[in-house]
């Protein structure tokens, strides 16, 4: 079993930067990225919408300064209407286009109620369909820049639920990425998808997550945001994920894709002084990563 160590990569959500309207404070790109650098990551995904450069070659220059490759990003697409069809499929090409653009590979698609983040409602066996259909027109969209694909579940979207997840799965090949902390939150327990669907799962998102305080999200009584800051999401390793279960299966399988630390972030009272902040809370789930890999070095060691 080789070291993933090497393949594990930040998020600015991570730093509170988030493509959900209204989150909080984004501290700036030159901070954000410095501080990954220092805590040694070496790629990123892109961030909410605008936050960092909308043309490829800036884009690709300013990650390059930081020694950071560009993985691609979160995305969210009205999938399920489609008199929306002609702007989906303009969005999934301007992203792709910036993405691609500056070498990301990971075209990671929330599948949305309504571009403001409006509240999920159940679909339709119709409205599934032209979401499965939609998936394949995004998939044909972004494989003109060398991205591909991969749907992302997720607390809040169309795609929360386990049934939710079902009919995905069951009407799509559509490529996965494995958020076991939103999964989780869902319903669906990670360890199950994960034996489920290895063959679909093409990208990784670490997150824990304390179950007990997403549980007034999950119901509808808090908003993503009021989870979030009331410690929905957590350090790995201090939550109800089995976040070294899942590293320690998806690398014994082959695995062989990135892992994003993604720590949803909310910023609401200023600027952290330089050293403080997000960066102690994603250096504490590196450490927890670490701890992982000397116990996988220790197993080849003794076999």
């Amino acid at each position: 079993m080789l070291s993933f160590l090497d393949r594990v990569a930040g998020a600015p959500i991570s730093w509170g930067v988030c493509e959900v309207p209204g989150w909080g404070l984004e501290l700036p790109p030159e901070r954000v990225l410095s501080e990954m650098q220092e805590l040694g990551l070496v790629a990123t995904e892109l961030g909410s919408d605008g936050y960092l450069p909308g043309d490829p070659d800036d884009l690709s220059t300013l990650c390059g300064r930081y020694g950071l490759t560009m993985i691609g990003g979160f995305v969210p697409l009205v999938l399920h209407d489609p008199a929306q069809r002609a702007q989906t499929l303009a969005d999934a090409r301007r992203a792709a286009q910036l993405m691609g653009g500056a070498g990301g590979t990971e075209f990671i698609t929330s599948m949305v109620a309504s571009l403001d983040w409006g509240p999920r409602f159940e679909l339709d066996a119709a409205g599934w369909d032209h979401a499965a259909a939609m998936l394949d027109e995004v998939e044909a969209v972004v494989a003109e820049y060398g991205m591909r694909q991969a749907i992302h579940p997720h607390l809040g979207t169309l795609i929360e639920r386990p049934e939710d997840v079902n009919e995905v799965l069951e009407r799509s090949d559509v490529g996965w990425t494995f958020d076991m902390g939103h999964l989780m939150i869902g319903g669906y327990d990670p360890l199950e998808f994960l034996r489920d669907a290895r063959e679909r799962i093409v990208h990784v998102h670490l997150k824990d997550v304390h179950l007990e305080r997403a549980a007034p999200v999950l119901a509808g009584e808090q908003s993503i945001m009021q989870g979030v800051q009331g410690g929905m999401f957590c350090n790995m390793g201090d939550g109800d994920v089995p976040v070294a279960e899942l590293v320690t299966e998806l690398e014994a399988t082959g695995y062989d894709g990135w892992y994003v630390i993604e720590q949803d972030a909310a910023i609401t009272d200023g600027e952290p002084a330089p050293g403080e902040g997000p960066k102690i809370d994603v250096l504490r789930s590196i450490e927890y990563l670490r701890a992982i890999n000397a116990q996988f070095t220790e197993a080849r060691a003794a076999s």
